[in-house]
């Protein structure tokens, strides 16, 4: 009873270990947004077997549609994986080695403005991001059981989005009613 209790405790804290390593790290590697990094932190969660891709994709889809920063899904990542202890380690993962850095950057980048390089930096880190972003929406569409009505939906959605000034709420409603019809 009590090894298998020690066998319990090492796998939680190796769990624990795992996801301060990967939110750490992706934390810092965040350019663009918090959904630059997801195509890693997806591999890395279906790898550990924490959740399935359609899992991460439910989680995902909730953290969208909740109030608040989107990144953080990481905490429910966290809580599938290791329970409470690894939602907590998840979110300080994810925002103490950022906020860190930035507040150790701010005062420098603020006295670089001045300087040629900043703005190639600043053009150099745009597409950067959107290209992680553009990435990150590929690996979302691979790791869902989406059929020819939800990638229709999403289609449809993102074109209105773009074309009109639709507020997205509405824009969601319109394609969960779709999405419901179609069965």
């Amino acid at each position: 009873m009590v090894g298998a209790a020690a066998r319990r405790a090492r796998r939680v804290i190796g769990t624990l270990v795992q996801l301060a390593v990967l939110f750490g790290t992706l934390s810092l590697l965040a350019f663009g947004g918090g959904n630059a990094i997801i195509p890693q932190m997806l591999e890395t969660v279906i790898g550990a077997g924490w959740m399935s891709g359609q899992e991460f994709l439910d989680i995902f889809a909730i953290s969208r549609a909740t109030p608040g920063p989107g990144t953080l899904f990481v905490i429910l990542v966290g809580l599938k994986a290791a329970g409470l202890a690894g939602a907590i380690v998840a979110f300080v993962g994810m925002f103490a080695p950022a906020g860190i850095l930035v507040h150790l950057m701010a005062r420098v980048w603020h006295r670089a403005r001045a300087r040629a390089w900043y703005a190639l930096v600043e053009q150099a880190l745009a597409p950067i991001g959107v290209g992680l972003t553009f990435a990150s929406a590929l690996a979302l569409l691979q790791a869902g059981t989406l059929g020819w009505a939800a990638l229709g939906v999403t289609a449809a959605s993102a074109g209105l989005l773009a074309l009109t000034e639709t507020h997205p709420g509405w824009v969601m409603l319109g394609g969960a009613v779709a999405l419901l019809a179609a069965g």
